[in-house]
Protein backbone atom coordinates (compact mmCIF):
# COMPACT_ATOMS: atom_id res chain seq x y z
CA UNK A 1 0.00 0.00 0.00
CA UNK A 2 2.56 2.41 0.59
CA UNK A 3 4.46 1.74 -2.72
CA UNK A 4 0.68 2.53 -4.15
CA UNK A 5 0.87 5.57 -2.29
CA UNK A 6 3.79 6.75 -3.42
CA UNK A 7 3.05 6.00 -6.80
CA UNK A 8 0.06 7.83 -6.67
CA UNK A 9 1.81 10.72 -4.89
CA UNK A 10 4.48 11.39 -7.89
CA UNK A 11 1.85 11.11 -10.37
CA UNK A 12 -0.32 13.66 -8.90
CA UNK A 13 3.00 15.89 -8.17
CA UNK A 14 3.50 15.13 -12.45
CA UNK A 15 0.03 16.35 -12.88
CA UNK A 16 0.37 19.63 -10.65
CA UNK A 17 3.33 20.53 -12.77
CA UNK A 18 1.67 20.28 -16.23
CA UNK A 19 -1.70 22.18 -15.23
CA UNK A 20 0.38 24.77 -13.11
CA UNK A 21 2.93 25.41 -16.36
CA UNK A 22 -0.19 25.61 -18.57
CA UNK A 23 -1.84 28.25 -16.42
CA UNK A 24 1.63 29.93 -16.24
CA UNK A 25 1.82 29.99 -20.00
CA UNK A 26 -1.71 31.98 -20.53
CA UNK A 27 -1.31 33.86 -17.31
CA UNK A 28 -3.94 31.91 -15.17
CA UNK A 29 -3.96 30.92 -11.33
CA UNK A 30 -3.61 27.94 -10.69
CA UNK A 31 -6.51 28.00 -8.07
CA UNK A 32 -8.52 28.64 -11.13
CA UNK A 33 -8.79 25.05 -12.41
CA UNK A 34 -9.78 21.94 -10.62
CA UNK A 35 -8.41 18.73 -11.41
CA UNK A 36 -10.87 15.61 -10.93
CA UNK A 37 -9.16 12.50 -10.69
CA UNK A 38 -11.10 9.59 -12.66
CA UNK A 39 -11.04 6.43 -11.36
CA UNK A 40 -12.71 4.46 -13.24
CA UNK A 41 -11.83 0.50 -12.63
CA UNK A 42 -9.26 1.42 -9.94
CA UNK A 43 -10.48 0.28 -5.84
CA UNK A 44 -11.83 2.41 -3.23
CA UNK A 45 -8.74 1.77 -1.88
CA UNK A 46 -7.26 3.86 -4.40
CA UNK A 47 -9.68 6.42 -3.71
CA UNK A 48 -8.47 6.73 0.03
CA UNK A 49 -5.25 7.18 -0.72
CA UNK A 50 -6.55 9.55 -3.19
CA UNK A 51 -8.28 11.66 -0.73
CA UNK A 52 -5.24 11.33 1.87
CA UNK A 53 -3.02 13.18 -0.83
CA UNK A 54 -5.21 16.15 -0.83
CA UNK A 55 -7.98 15.12 -4.34
CA UNK A 56 -11.24 16.07 -3.45
CA UNK A 57 -13.06 15.46 -6.57
CA UNK A 58 -12.97 11.98 -7.81
CA UNK A 59 -15.30 11.03 -11.24
CA UNK A 60 -16.80 7.58 -12.49
CA UNK A 61 -18.18 6.98 -16.01
CA UNK A 62 -19.75 3.53 -15.24
CA UNK A 63 -22.45 3.04 -12.52
CA UNK A 64 -21.64 -0.57 -11.77
CA UNK A 65 -18.12 0.05 -10.85
CA UNK A 66 -19.24 3.65 -8.96
CA UNK A 67 -22.02 2.96 -6.27
CA UNK A 68 -20.30 0.28 -4.50
CA UNK A 69 -16.84 2.19 -4.84
CA UNK A 70 -19.28 5.47 -3.46
CA UNK A 71 -20.31 3.46 -0.71
CA UNK A 72 -17.32 2.39 0.29
CA UNK A 73 -16.34 6.49 0.98
CA UNK A 74 -18.89 7.84 2.05
CA UNK A 75 -16.96 9.07 5.18
CA UNK A 76 -14.55 11.03 2.39
CA UNK A 77 -14.49 14.42 1.89
CA UNK A 78 -15.38 14.20 -1.71
CA UNK A 79 -17.23 15.52 -4.86
CA UNK A 80 -18.43 12.78 -7.22
CA UNK A 81 -18.43 13.38 -10.60
CA UNK A 82 -20.64 10.76 -13.30
CA UNK A 83 -18.91 11.57 -16.45
CA UNK A 84 -20.14 8.60 -18.78
CA UNK A 85 -23.01 7.85 -21.04
CA UNK A 86 -25.81 7.68 -18.88
CA UNK A 87 -29.07 5.56 -19.57
CA UNK A 88 -32.19 6.57 -17.65
CA UNK A 89 -32.18 2.77 -15.86
CA UNK A 90 -29.11 3.78 -14.07
CA UNK A 91 -30.65 7.33 -13.26
CA UNK A 92 -31.92 6.48 -9.88
CA UNK A 93 -28.63 4.80 -8.53
CA UNK A 94 -26.26 7.07 -9.90
CA UNK A 95 -28.59 10.33 -8.49
CA UNK A 96 -27.49 8.41 -4.96
CA UNK A 97 -24.33 9.23 -4.94
CA UNK A 98 -23.50 11.76 -7.56
CA UNK A 99 -22.93 15.47 -6.91
CA UNK A 100 -22.35 16.56 -10.45
CA UNK A 101 -23.50 14.70 -13.52
CA UNK A 102 -20.98 15.67 -16.16
CA UNK A 103 -23.10 14.07 -19.51
CA UNK A 104 -26.64 15.37 -19.68
CA UNK A 105 -27.27 15.21 -23.36
CA UNK A 106 -31.03 14.97 -23.90
CA UNK A 107 -34.63 16.20 -21.75
CA UNK A 108 -35.38 12.52 -21.30
CA UNK A 109 -32.29 12.26 -18.89
CA UNK A 110 -33.21 15.59 -17.47
CA UNK A 111 -36.78 14.16 -16.86
CA UNK A 112 -35.18 11.34 -15.09
CA UNK A 113 -32.69 13.28 -12.87
CA UNK A 114 -35.43 15.46 -11.72
CA UNK A 115 -37.69 12.81 -10.78
CA UNK A 116 -35.01 11.09 -8.85
CA UNK A 117 -32.85 14.09 -7.05
CA UNK A 118 -36.85 14.92 -5.82
CA UNK A 119 -37.16 11.44 -4.65
CA UNK A 120 -33.85 11.42 -2.78
CA UNK A 121 -33.99 15.28 -1.45
CA UNK A 122 -31.03 16.57 -3.60
CA UNK A 123 -30.05 19.15 -6.06
CA UNK A 124 -27.42 17.60 -8.65
CA UNK A 125 -25.49 20.09 -10.70
CA UNK A 126 -26.01 19.04 -14.32
CA UNK A 127 -23.27 19.96 -17.17
CA UNK A 128 -24.48 19.46 -20.62
CA UNK A 129 -21.91 17.78 -22.83
CA UNK A 130 -21.04 19.21 -25.61
CA UNK A 131 -20.57 17.07 -29.07
CA UNK A 132 -18.35 19.01 -31.83
CA UNK A 133 -19.01 15.96 -33.74
CA UNK A 134 -22.64 15.82 -33.82
CA UNK A 135 -24.40 17.74 -36.89
CA UNK A 136 -27.39 19.78 -35.57
CA UNK A 137 -30.56 17.35 -33.50
CA UNK A 138 -28.28 14.73 -33.38
CA UNK A 139 -26.00 12.97 -30.39
CA UNK A 140 -22.13 12.55 -30.74
CA UNK A 141 -20.53 9.32 -31.23
CA UNK A 142 -19.38 9.25 -27.53
CA UNK A 143 -22.81 11.08 -26.13
CA UNK A 144 -23.19 15.17 -26.49
CA UNK A 145 -25.45 17.38 -27.88
CA UNK A 146 -24.54 19.60 -30.80
CA UNK A 147 -23.30 23.04 -30.01
CA UNK A 148 -27.10 24.55 -31.17
CA UNK A 149 -29.18 22.24 -28.72
CA UNK A 150 -27.27 23.71 -25.62
CA UNK A 151 -29.95 26.89 -24.87
CA UNK A 152 -32.89 24.33 -25.15
CA UNK A 153 -31.08 21.76 -22.87
CA UNK A 154 -30.23 24.30 -20.41
CA UNK A 155 -33.55 25.37 -20.12
CA UNK A 156 -35.27 22.57 -19.90
CA UNK A 157 -32.53 21.92 -16.66
CA UNK A 158 -33.48 25.44 -15.51
CA UNK A 159 -37.00 24.54 -15.59
CA UNK A 160 -36.50 21.24 -13.68
CA UNK A 161 -36.72 20.56 -9.80
CA UNK A 162 -33.53 19.25 -7.99
CA UNK A 163 -31.72 19.96 -10.80
CA UNK A 164 -29.00 23.32 -11.25
CA UNK A 165 -27.32 24.44 -14.90
CA UNK A 166 -23.61 23.85 -13.34
CA UNK A 167 -21.96 23.95 -17.11
CA UNK A 168 -20.51 22.51 -19.80
CA UNK A 169 -18.76 19.56 -20.18
CA UNK A 170 -16.47 18.20 -23.83
CA UNK A 171 -14.22 15.13 -24.69
CA UNK A 172 -11.86 16.25 -27.69
CA UNK A 173 -14.32 14.93 -31.02
CA UNK A 174 -12.56 11.79 -32.72
CA UNK A 175 -14.59 12.89 -36.35
CA UNK A 176 -15.74 16.12 -37.65
CA UNK A 177 -14.25 19.94 -38.27
CA UNK A 178 -12.17 19.70 -34.77
CA UNK A 179 -10.64 16.29 -34.85
CA UNK A 180 -7.46 16.64 -34.04
CA UNK A 181 -7.99 20.21 -33.12
CA UNK A 182 -8.37 20.19 -28.91
CA UNK A 183 -7.01 23.66 -28.56
CA UNK A 184 -9.83 24.67 -31.04
CA UNK A 185 -12.76 23.06 -29.73
CA UNK A 186 -11.89 23.46 -26.40
CA UNK A 187 -11.74 27.60 -27.14
CA UNK A 188 -15.27 26.99 -28.94
CA UNK A 189 -16.66 25.59 -25.84
CA UNK A 190 -15.64 28.45 -24.09
CA UNK A 191 -17.38 30.38 -26.54
CA UNK A 192 -20.39 28.63 -25.64
CA UNK A 193 -19.84 28.91 -22.23
CA UNK A 194 -20.20 32.88 -22.08
CA UNK A 195 -23.43 32.69 -24.18
CA UNK A 196 -24.49 30.11 -21.60
CA UNK A 197 -23.96 31.79 -18.54
CA UNK A 198 -25.72 35.07 -19.96
CA UNK A 199 -28.64 33.39 -19.68
CA UNK A 200 -27.70 31.01 -16.47
CA UNK A 201 -25.15 32.90 -14.14
CA UNK A 202 -25.01 29.28 -12.42
CA UNK A 203 -23.57 27.33 -15.24
CA UNK A 204 -20.00 28.47 -14.55
CA UNK A 205 -18.15 25.25 -14.90
CA UNK A 206 -16.59 24.29 -18.09
CA UNK A 207 -14.82 20.68 -17.73
CA UNK A 208 -12.58 19.47 -20.22
CA UNK A 209 -9.38 17.88 -20.84
CA UNK A 210 -8.11 14.82 -20.08
CA UNK A 211 -4.60 13.14 -19.47
CA UNK A 212 -3.66 13.60 -22.83
CA UNK A 213 -4.66 16.89 -23.34
CA UNK A 214 -5.20 18.97 -20.54
CA UNK A 215 -2.69 21.96 -21.36
CA UNK A 216 -5.18 22.42 -24.27
CA UNK A 217 -7.68 22.58 -21.94
CA UNK A 218 -6.50 24.84 -19.52
CA UNK A 219 -4.75 26.98 -22.24
CA UNK A 220 -8.38 27.57 -23.23
CA UNK A 221 -10.01 28.39 -19.80
CA UNK A 222 -11.46 25.13 -18.61
CA UNK A 223 -12.27 25.39 -14.74
CA UNK A 224 -11.70 21.35 -14.53
CA UNK A 225 -9.84 18.99 -16.15
CA UNK A 226 -10.51 15.02 -15.54
CA UNK A 227 -7.24 12.85 -15.76
CA UNK A 228 -7.29 9.38 -14.92
CA UNK A 229 -4.78 7.42 -16.51
CA UNK A 230 -1.66 9.88 -15.64
CA UNK A 231 -2.64 9.73 -12.10
CA UNK A 232 -3.72 6.57 -11.82
CA UNK A 233 -1.60 4.62 -14.32
CA UNK A 234 -2.81 2.23 -17.46
CA UNK A 235 -6.24 0.88 -16.56
CA UNK A 236 -6.77 -2.78 -16.32
CA UNK A 237 -8.53 -4.72 -19.37
CA UNK A 238 -12.24 -4.80 -18.47
CA UNK A 239 -14.19 -8.02 -18.36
Amino acid sequence: MTDRRTQLADNLAAVENRISAACAKVGRDRDEVTLIVVTKTYPASDVRLLAELGVRHVAENRDQDAAPKAAACTDLPLTWHFVGQLQTNKVRSVTGYADIVQSVDRTKLVSALSKEAVRAGRELGCLIQVAFDAESGERGERGGVAPDGVPALAEAIAGAEGLRVAGLMTVAPLAGPYAGRQLAAFERLMEISASLRADHPTANMVSAGMSGDLEEAVMAGATHVRVGTAVLGVRPRLG
